[in-house]
């Protein structure tokens, strides 16, 4: 299935839908397959001790998979999380960026499943896992019009 918007279209979009975390995430690459998100990390991002907080990755996991269905999908601002399950397996580095890599593994009319592996930056082993479903609107409903 071919994008419905291209890395610049998405990005804009996500500003246009979330202004408020505009300063928090960067979309790295997009394919058809997957995308390549960044948290901006800032000290807002970051719990006792120096390292990247479990909120802070679960958000970048959300927007990831948030982000994946946007591009297939097109403009669905009301496309929501309906479930995730999130595996922390080890700690972040403390004064690296986090790299998230997404993939679909499933895009339905209503269903989406993402898979994202959460990365400290220069490292090759994961921090974190996490899998979501998201609800997307029907076609034709006042949400899907957003």
């Amino acid at each position: 299935m071919a994008l419905a918007l291209n890395k610049e279209e998405l990005s804009q979009y996500l500003v246009e839908v979330f202004p408020q975390v505009r300063d928090d995430f960067a979309i790295e690459a997009l394919t058809e397959d997957s995308v390549i998100m960044r948290l901006l990390t800032a000290e807002r991002h970051l719990r006792p001790g120096g390292t990247i907080s479990g909120p802070s990755m679960f958000a970048l996991a959300d927007v990831s998979v948030y982000a994946m269905v946007l591009a297939r999908v097109g403009r669905q601002a009301l496309a929501v999380t309906t479930n995730c399950s999130m595996d922390f397996i080890r700690k972040p580095d403390g004064d690296a960026q986090m790299i998230a890599e997404c993939r679909l593994l499933k895009l339905g009319r209503t269903l989406a499943v993402g898979d994202v592996l959460m990365f400290s930056e220069g490292s090759g082993k994961p921090v974190a896992r996490a899998t979501l479903t998201y609800s997307i609107p029907p076609a034709g409903s006042a949400a899907a019009s957003f």
